[in-house]
């Protein structure tokens, strides 16, 4: 088994991998990571892991908490994640990319990664000042049946965005082309829906290309179902949800 250990950024979303991750980081020990990551040389690329958070919080607090005004808050790289922040995680995250790292004049980083690959998270270390983890890469299989599966959940997903469009009270943009590559398309469409956490983490670990896209129709049609049982909505109704910080 081959694994490899990595910078541990903790979001309170899920990352896949094709996909693009803006990430406003301030908080020291993700400043840290970045510090780290810029001594990589530019044309190597500078690589660290996002998982989803299971029991825990993005941003650790910085000020007495509740019901102890008194209480000092946490510090450490694990701050926030209990005393085993392993078992804080999902195990299931994507190795990023950063291809931009840019300081700010207030010590704090605006970066723009790709996900690249699916990782197993197996342990974490917090001696340092981030996290880091031991991780084993995951191959993605293409399962049965992954090409029709992926036709029929484009068309899907494709009625989804209208429906959707619609209970915005907006106008859909048409003429984008969309990938026909159906691992590529479980990825896209994952990242695209209006799912929570749990949802988008299923998908993820999915064992492979045609089990995601199955789930995927199935959400699909009953998303669809339920927009269009709905009255017209604000959008900001039908797209709150958790925002990273980060």
């Amino acid at each position: 088994m081959t694994t490899v250990r990595l910078p541990l950024f903790p979001l309170n979303s899920v990352l896949f991998p094709g996909l693009v991750l803006p990430l406003n980081v301030f908080e020291e020990r993700y400043r840290a990571m970045m510090r780290e990551l810029l001594k990589t040389p530019e044309d190597e690329p500078r690589r660290f892991a996002v998982v989803a958070i299971r029991d825990g919080h993005e941003v650790a607090s910085t000020s007495p908490g509740m019901p102890d005004p008194t209480a000092v808050p946490e510090r450490g790289p694990a701050a926030g994640f209990g005393p085993d922040p392993v078992k804080a995680f999902h195990k299931v995250g994507c190795i990023a990319d950063a291809a931009t790292i840019r300081e700010r004049t207030d010590g704090s980083f605006e970066v723009l990664a790709t996900g690249t690959t699916r990782v197993k998270l197996l342990s974490v270390e917090a001696s340092g000042p981030f996290l880091t983890a031991e991780l084993e890469p995951l191959e993605e299989e293409p399962g049965d049946e992954a090409a029709p599966l992926a036709e029929g959940v484009l068309r899907s997903f494709r009625q989804y965005q209208k429906r959707l469009a619609g209970a915005r009270e907006r106008s859909l943009a048409t003429g984008a082309e969309l990938p026909d590559e159906p691992g590529v398309v479980s990825y896209l469409v994952a990242a695209a829906m209006m799912l929570d956490t749990p949802a988008k983490q299923r998908l993820l670990q999915a064992p492979d290309t045609a089990s995601r896209l199955r789930d995927e129709l199935k959400l699909l049609r009953s998303e669809t179902a339920i927009i269009r049982s709905l009255p017209s909505l604000p959008a900001s109704e039908l797209t709150r949800g958790p925002m990273s910080l980060n």
